[in-house]
């Protein structure tokens, strides 16, 4: 029966039991073959339920060829083998015993990418979350850990690189010319952590000498021809090394240290110990051939995966449910080493630009469910923004309300506590609270409730008394009709009418000028005196939750907090609130944007003309609020007004300051960076400039695109280029085109910026240009950047044309859906999101994406996954 007409199975977090049976060790055997691969595992398993009856080991897309109980073959009476279990009877075993089971599978032949696979002639695997069981029998889940030997045996001519996890035993060459390598991980660890590459690989090298004077070496392997482009990459992880030993205390547990770049990956990188394996995006690096953000991308992602070492690797999760465990806390991580390594607020602002762009319309939309999620069909549906970035921001605020000291405290009690266990967020948190002797048992709601809070704010100011009082209430629909109330905590500063900080006369903060007051009831008041006029409350400084705020602001009040607060965070949100407001007036008014306000114009020279400013933190400053940012403030939205009212303001702003972007360019090109900025900071402040001018529409500003290109010398400049040219119908835009696909056709990374570039281009022949695209001979799905690179960004990222009236963006997209759902269901589940918005367009397209869902939901052989996500999408 098709999963179409089968509804597949649900799990709950209630229904979660220990297992019967635990593996101490496994020692695996891996023959690599051009054909197929032989998979021997021989595993000590030890009784946990005395009662039970029947041993059932996951195992999926694998073809048995033998099992051995205690050295006894079995015959195929004495067990049964279904699409996705071994079933063993153990009645009369005893509490521990041996298996050895004998598997065949074909990498070659895994589209899924999934398990063990072959990628550009290297075999590699991906086992987080349930991949484990494509390459053998097991307890393929978190709570099952144990200790791995790996052998591997292959063609040492075809792959003179084996590598496995933890430190290398046994190299040698057999009898018949094979090699075979042994890896022998010390530490207990989750089938989700194993890992294997095997290739002609070339490999950089460097070592880190840890805090207590160990040598530990680091290798990055890459397709040979790419080593160049590994320094970035090596430097970040000497970084994020250094970076953990201050910051948490965490050194580094084995000798050897090794990430493998890939180019055929699901996922940006997996943490497997001792050897994570990374999407090529996230590894390879040269100014030539990368951005800026390219370059902040891999700083943050290897420090990400490094950091899983110990929050994710020496403590992992009891069951899947947990995933926030280890990645909501792990994001955290990465995000503070980001903002010590760069500018903290604009590291901040990028934090919850993306939060806000990904994780807010899927807490407003059908797929909403909390960082803990009580149930799921298919758990890789649910590494989801609100596991991870939600999930960080929940960190953050515990952060917030222990402080530096106490969260430490609360950190150092988890590691010493919980070192080589798979435990819950309740054990992190019960952590936390005895480290610090802080009571969470109201903020734990955060882990269980959906949704986005609201915050209402209302002010009162009494002259006679000079009492100021800010009263807050707090509302969240997804949480049911009832919720109990969340504990927020809200970062406040005060402000005179100049702009300068007041310190609070009284209270548990007196004399300083900013505070963390717990906001815990469904109401609450918090009163504040000694002023003669009415103080301006810079609210949730540097976001400290993860809120929406609403609260009756004039312009002229937005404007004040955008020319003046000194909270660099709130200083940039006031400013995108501003614009919004603005932009959204228009739309109402069916205006062009043209119409800008003074109160606007006027706070945004301010800013434009303040020398003092990191130049990153100005140009994120003076950049309009995104069409799906302002779409997400629309109870019904309109992508054509909203594109027509931001491009008109767009041109507007360009024109009313032309002379200070001509200065603006001119300077960051050719006067050095500040001495406390990167150079990344200029070039995003001149391109910011660059793109305002050529919203002017004069040719003059083109040829100035297209002398950046010709004359770049550096990757971040050429891509501004193409961008700002990208909608344009123009000689120039197409000899661009033409001559960047020309230059880099040989460079997979670069040309997926090309596709993307294209995808989110918004001119009238957009529809037929993202057909022609997938025409192109160097597109394909079956690698995962390269879709993500034109379907991904076109239907995420071109609200315009992919919402087009015709439905084509639509059909495009369901198309691509129903082409993967046989060959790569876990990346064609992660494309239904965009039609899960469904209910919020007009009735138009409402139907013309219920359609397409319908559709989907009605393929043969419908995946878990894509079914998962489309059902909950036409239904939740």
């Amino acid at each position: 029966m098709s999963k179409s007409s089968a509804k597949p199975a649900t799990i709950y977090l209630k229904d979660y039991k220990e297992p019967d049976f635990l593996i101490e060790t496994v020692d695996l055997t891996v023959e690599l073959g051009e054909e197929e691969t032989i998979v021997t595992s021989r595993l000590a398993i030890k009784r946990n339920d005395e009662t039970a009856t029947k041993l059932s080991l996951n195992g999926e897309h694998l073809t048995l060829q033998s099992v051995k109980m205690d050295g006894h073959m079995l015959t195929p009476d004495e067990y049964s083998v279904t699409d996705e279990w071994l079933h063993l009877p153990v009645a009369a075993i005893t509490s521990e015993f041996s298996l050895e089971i004998i598997t065949r599978i074909k990498p070659q032949e895994n589209t899924a990418l999934e398990g063990l696979y072959k990628s550009s002639g290297n075999f590699c695997t991906q086992c987080e979350a349930e991949g484990f069981r494509r390459i053998t029998y097991f307890l393929d889940r978190p709570d099952v850990m144990a200790i791995f030997t790996t052998t591997i045996v292959g063609d040492g001519d075809r792959y003179p690189v084996m590598l496995s996890n933890g430190n290398l035993t046994l190299q040698e060459t057999l009898p018949d010319g094979r090699k075979r390598v042994t890896w022998q991980d010390p530490h207990p660890k989750p089938a989700y952590l194993f890992a294997l590459v095997a290739g002609d690989l070339a490999v950089v090298e460097d070592k880190f000498t840890t805090r207590s004077g160990r040598d530990v070496k680091l290798q990055i392997f890459v397709e040979k021809g790419n080593e160049d482009k590994c320094d970035h990459a090596m430097t970040s992880l000497k970084k994020s090394m250094k970076w953990d030993e201050e910051k948490y205390g965490r050194e580094y547990d084995l000798d050897i240290f090794m990430i493998v770049a890939v180019s055929d990956f699901n996922m940006g990188a997996m943490e497997n110990k001792g050897l994570n394996i990374f999407n090529s995006k996230y590894v390879l690096a040269s100014p030539e051939t990368a951005t800026d953000a390219d370059f902040d991308g891999i700083e943050s992602v290897i420090a990400h995966e490094y950091f899983h070492n110990w929050t994710g690797n020496r403590i992992t999760c009891r069951d899947w449910f947990q995933l926030t465990l280890k990645e909501g806390l792990t994001v955290f991580r990465d995000q503070q080493f980001s903002a010590d390594m760069n500018s903290a607020p604009v590291q901040r602002i990028s934090d919850v630009q993306g939060l806000r762009a990904a994780q807010f319309p899927e807490d407003a939309g059908p797929l909403a469910h909390p960082i803990q999620p009580q149930s799921y069909v298919e758990i890789n549906n649910f590494y989801t923004a609100t596991v991870y970035e939600k999930g960080a921001e929940v960190i953050r605020m515990i952060h917030t309300i222990l402080g530096e000291e106490n969260f430490r405290k609360g950190m150092d009690l988890y590691f010493e506590r919980h070192d080589g266990q798979a435990v819950t967020t309740e054990e992190f948190i019960a952590a936390l609270e005895d480290g610090s002797g802080i009571d969470l048992t109201q903020f734990r709601r955060w882990y269980i409730t959906p949704g986005t809070p609201e915050i209402t704010v209302n002010e009162k100011f009494d002259a006679e008394t000079g009492q100021y009082t800010l009263t807050l209430a707090q509302t969240n629909l997804k949480a049911g009709k009832d919720p109990e109330p969340l504990h927020i905590p809200l970062k406040l500063g005060l402000l005179d009418v100049n702009g300068n900080a007041v310190p609070f006369s009284d209270g548990p903060f007196k004399g300083e000028t900013e505070g963390v007051f717990d906001l815990t009831k469904k109401r609450q008041s918090f009163t504040f005196s000694g002023f003669s006029t009415q103080p301006r409350a810079s609210l949730f400084r540097g976001f400290s939750a993860p809120v929406k705020i609403r609260q009756e602001s004039s312009d002229d009040a937005l404007a004040f907090f955008f020319a003046k607060d000194e909270d660099l965070f709130n200083r940039w949100d006031a400013g995108q609130r501003l614009a919004s407001n603005i932009l959204l007036k228009q739309i109402e008014d069916a205006g062009d944007g043209t119409s800008l306000p003074s109160a606007f114009l006027d706070a945004f020279a301010e800013t434009l003309s303040d020398k003092t400013l990191d130049r990153a933190f100005t140009a994120a400053a003076l950049t309009l609020p995104g069409e799906q940012d302002i779409a997400q403030k629309m109870p019904v939205v309109d992508v054509d007004a909203i594109h027509r009212v931001r491009e008109g303001a767009r041109r507007q702003i360009g024109l009313t300051f032309e002379d200070d972007w001509r200065r603006i360019y001119e300077e960051c090109e050719n006067a050095p960076s500040p001495a406390n900025q990167p150079a990344s900071s200029s070039r995003k402040l001149k391109n910011t400039a660059l793109s305002y001018l050529i919203a002017t529409g004069q040719e003059e500003f083109i040829t100035l695109a297209d002398s950046q290109y010709r004359k770049s010398k550096n990757m971040t400049d050429s891509v501004a280029a193409l961008a700002g040219l990208k909608d344009i119908n123009h000689p120039v835009r197409e000899a661009m085109f033409a001559d960047y696909y020309e230059k880099w056709q040989k460079d997979a990374l670069i040309v997926d910026k090309w596709f993307t570039l294209q995808a989110m281009a918004t001119r009238e022949s957009t529809i037929d240009d993202i057909k022609a695209l997938m025409e192109h001979p160097a597109f394909t799905l079956r690698n995962p950047n390269r879709l993500r690179s034109l379907i991904g960004a076109f239907a995420s990222g071109n609200p315009v044309y992919f919402h087009d009236k015709s439905g084509d963006g639509y059909r495009i997209l369901s198309g691509v859906i129903a082409a993967l759902n046989k060959t790569n269901p876990q990346i064609a589940a992660r494309l239904v999101a965009p039609l899960g918005q469904w209910r919020r367009y007009d009735k138009d397209r409402q139907d013309l994406m219920v359609t397409e869902l319908e559709k989907i939901l009605k393929l043969p052989d419908l995946s878990d996954h894509v079914y998962e996500m489309a059902n909950k999408s036409l239904h939740n």
